[in-house]
């Protein structure tokens, strides 16, 4: 072996590992205490999600008036609210409704900004001012107007206040994917691209795309908690989750009126929304620490 193949061969062997790939982000999330707490959490919630009929000691929709707003105790672990109902197994349903919200809601604004800001940052001249000056006139109104707006159109129920909210996360999303590929676009491997052939198209979801999916991850991490607060506002405001729905938001509403008599039926599902809008605030932090080489 030459002198020159050796000093090759040695300074690979020195060079650090490379930093890509979904395993080496799972590696060094879980060395992260914030990724280790919201992940259980969160992974606490997906299974309650998944075995709720399972877990719960009680149906969730049945009616006891002999129990009502009893306190918690051995055979109501978290008491019971005004119409008798089982707080515990009303929290475990809740886990489904909270893990729907974050699925629809931000599914729907992030294939939409995405989309849209792709289109915008790749396209043409004109495709991106019209695509911006429409994103522009929708952060022009505040979010909470934003989505009670759809929701006045489309009429109060959980999946209108899921897709009023995803409607009103996509111009975020937008901008962001915007900013993002018109970083991208002219970057040789993309330019390397173009010369051997390939269409427009083929480029921007082949390349482009998959170039610009950290900052899209990270920001969806923070979307998520975003859109259950926004859900649960909208269901405090009568405008979301109906009753008899055991959505979190929805549960916090019919106990308002006994704050002072049951504390336990306004508090168990406004920690519940706590706890686990903290876990993906947590989580979200630990991703971003690790896709977004600025927060290094």
């Amino acid at each position: 072996m030459s002198a020159t193949a050796a000093l090759l061969a040695t300074d690979a062997d020195d060079a650090p590992p490379r930093r890509t790939g979904w395993r080496w982000v799972l590696r060094q999330l879980a060395r992260k205490r914030a990724a280790q707490i919201g992940g259980v959490i969160v992974a606490v919630i997906v299974f309650c999600a998944f075995f709720a009929p399972l877990l719960a000691p009680q149906d969730p929709l049945a009616v006891n008036a002999a129990n009502r707003l009893a306190a918690p105790s051995a055979a109501h672990w978290l008491g019971t609210d005004e119409l008798g109902r089982d707080l515990f197994s009303r929290i475990l349903y809740g886990t489904r409704y909270f893990s729907l919200i974050c699925l629809i809601s931000v599914s729907i604004a992030a294939s939409g900004g995405v989309l849209l800001g792709l289109v915008a940052g790749a396209g043409s001249r004109i495709a991106d001012t019209v695509i911006m000056r429409l994103v522009d006139i929708m952060l022009a109104f505040p979010f909470i107007l934003l989505i009670l707006a759809v929701v006045a159109i489309l009429g109060p129920s959980l999946w209108t206040a899921m897709i009023a909210v995803g409607v009103g996360g996509i111009p975020s999303y937008a901008r962001l994917v915007r900013g993002e590929v018109l970083g991208v676009k002219h970057e040789e491997y993309v330019e390397a691209m173009r010369a051997l052939g390939a269409g427009e198209m083929r480029i921007m979801f082949s390349t482009v795309l998959p170039n610009t999916l950290s900052p899209i991850v990270v920001y969806t991490s923070y979307a998520m908690p975003i859109a259950v607060l926004a859900a649960a506002a909208l269901s405090f405001l009568g405008l979301g989750a109906q009753p008899p729905l055991p959505e979190w938001g929805a549960m916090v509403v019919g106990s308002r009126d006994f704050l002072r008599t049951a504390w336990w039926v306004a508090t168990v599902p406004g920690l519940a929304i706590f706890v686990a809008v903290l876990a993906c605030n947590l989580l979200g932090n630990a991703i971003r620490d690790v896709l977004d080489p600025r927060s290094a």
